[in-house]
């Protein structure tokens, strides 16, 4: 039932839904693993820097693909309290979770960010790039962050999400999403190709994004020295 080939072809998807961003002062936040490759097509069709916002899904110990909520890399965190209801999750078994999640967290922020400062939000529009919500933790946690950072607004993009978690969802000053399936089980269902995407691939990405940019702002200086000519 996949309506989207890949991420890459999602992210094109969602490039063309927010090409009114095109010129602003806009960065895209690519939620890792993921997001990043929809992320990185949506900046290429913005012509926007490209960076990461490194969330944890906390998942439930007897069911790690449900989330009972995440973290974030700046301590900013969403707990699931009605997952954590039904599952009758205990605080330790919570705490346990959620120092592991954290060890990794911090490891991949060193990884997917050597040699990089973070981009400055501060005063510009973040979009918050996800390949799809299921619960809706992680995109809340992301969201929180940017505006922490100091950004003007928040937008949070997907190409798929429930109906229902969005329409609970407050942090975002804005959501653009492509499909919104009323009942959604899982976003894999969506993408005939829903690979997962590695480290490497999140930093390769993250570096060619960097290499476009600046190279698209050598070019526009060469055109610069042309005209004064």
């Amino acid at each position: 039932m996949g309506i989207f080939q890949d991420r890459a072809d999602a992210g094109r998807q969602l490039g063309l839904r927010l090409v009114y961003l095109r010129g602003q002062e806009t960065v895209i936040l690519g939620v890792p693993r993921g997001g990043v490759p929809v992320a990185f097509e949506v900046a290429a069709a913005l012509d926007a820097p490209l960076d990461v916002i490194v969330v944890r899904k906390l998942g439930v110990p007897s069911e790690p693909e449900l989330a009972m909520g995440a973290i974030g890399e700046d301590g900013t965190y969403a707990l699931e309290r009605s997952v954590l209801a039904a599952t009758r999750v205990k605080q330790e078994e919570l705490r346990s979770v959620e120092r592991r999640e954290r060890a990794i967290l911090e490891d991949r922020v060193a990884r997917f960010r050597a040699g990089r400062g973070r981009i400055d939000l501060k005063d510009r529009i973040a979009v918050v790039v996800d390949d799809g919500i299921a619960t809706g933790s992680t995109a809340r946690v992301a969201c929180r962050i940017a505006r922490n950072l100091g950004a003007a607004k928040v937008i949070l993009a997907v190409p798929v999400a429930s109906a229902d978690v969005l329409a609970r969802l407050t942090e975002p000053d804005e959501v653009v999403c492509l499909a919104t399936p009323p009942r959604l089980t899982a976003v894999g269902h969506h993408y005939r190709d829903f690979s997962p995407t590695g480290d490497d691939e999140v930093a390769s990405l993250l570096a060619a994004a960097a290499e476009r940019l600046e190279n698209a702002s050598l070019r526009a200086g060469d055109r610069g020295l042309d005209e004064e000519v």
